[in-house]
């Protein structure tokens, strides 16, 4: 069980028996490890774990990542921390049990653009929705969408501000300055990931798929590698939360809306690049698959997106599991 300084192992013999039930400072985790003969090591797939999961097995374990939501019911009762390592030692060896592909430095060094910019665009979104409120009180009111809030606050860096009271002028002033900021610096995430995807051969193949670009590419890439811990495209929908929840019973079969249980970030990602696609179907549906034009005309477009998203996530699985690069369906 992991956590900042403090962390406890569980360990068992082959037959059952409990070997070891301790808690390790973090300076005592390697040389703990490092006395053991090789062995198989569960961890919960949280904060470090991947870290830690490449320093054990540099010394000869066998590490398995469980995701904490198959651990949970494991845990006989109460929580604490030796009740969650007996969990986790219980889940791993379970015939069915799914792991977590551990990540290597160059993709949590990727992943750590992604979760910056994912930041600083919340920031962005937080500044301009302060901006609207703040004018809205004196009457002034610019359309909805980035593009028209950075257009605003360039004429305000400019010298062509609103008519405002002084004091209220001084804080538009130092929020358009903060909304130019953060906007270029989100502009800077997104050459630095299109710079990183250059040279990344999975990230390439990914973008021959129509509606995925180099951010969606990378972060797809990043989280799950080679796409291996899947065992079908429809796995994989399913992780990023785009398949229907299931609650069939007594041979009646009830499918509702998505889980959406998973990755969120790339779950986004890729629904606003299909809802971008729509736009583009639209105005030339002869360029496009026939299915897409065809649950565009049965679906409202929202509906149509993430249905598009889904498909999507299972060519993008077959991309990866074939290492090919995607190829346009012709009738």
């Amino acid at each position: 069980d992991l956590a900042k300084n403090v962390f406890h192992v569980h360990g068992v013999t082959q037959d059952g028996a409990v070997g070891v039930s301790r808690s390790l400072r973090r300076s005592q985790v390697l040389s703990f490890f490092g006395s053991l003969e090789p062995c198989l090591v569960g961890m919960e797939a949280c904060g470090a774990s991947h870290y830690w999961a490449r320093e054990l097995a540099r010394l000869g374990h066998e590490v398995r990542l469980i995701a904490p939501a198959y651990v949970k019911p494991y845990v006989k009762r109460g929580k604490s921390d030796a009740a969650d390592a007996e969990a986790i030692c219980e889940a791993v060896c379970r015939p069915t049990m799914r792991f977590v592909e551990v990540k290597s430095p160059e993709q949590q060094a990727i992943l750590s653009q992604h979760r910056a910019r994912s930041l600083i665009v919340r920031q962005r979104t937080q500044t301009i929705n302060m901006l609207r409120g703040l004018l809205a009180e004196f009457g002034i009111v610019f359309a909805q969408g980035v593009g028209h809030a950075i257009r605003f606050a360039r004429h305000v860096s400019q010298g062509q501000p609103p008519k405002l009271p002084p004091v209220a002028f001084d804080t538009v002033v130092d929020l358009s300055e903060q909304l130019l900021a953060l906007h270029e610096r989100v502009l800077w995430y997104g050459r630095k990931l299109t710079q990183a995807a250059k040279f990344e051969p999975r990230i390439a193949l990914l973008q021959t798929i129509p509606g995925i670009g180099p951010i969606t590419a990378s972060a797809i890439v990043a989280t799950i590698g080679s796409a291996e811990q899947f065992r079908c495209g429809r796995d994989f929908a399913a992780w990023l939360g785009l398949t229907p929840l299931n609650r069939s019973t007594g041979g009646k079969e009830r499918l509702g809306r998505i889980s959406k249980m998973g990755d969120r970030y790339i779950r986004n990602l890729m629904v606003v690049g299909m809802t971008s696609r729509i736009k583009q179907i639209k105005t030339a549906p002869e360029r496009f698959d026939p299915w897409f034009s065809d649950i565009l005309e049965r679906k409202p477009a929202k509906l149509a997106a993430i249905a598009m998203a889904n498909k999507t996530a299972r060519i993008i699985w077959a991309v990866l599991a074939r290492n090919e690069p995607y190829r346009t369906r012709t009738v």
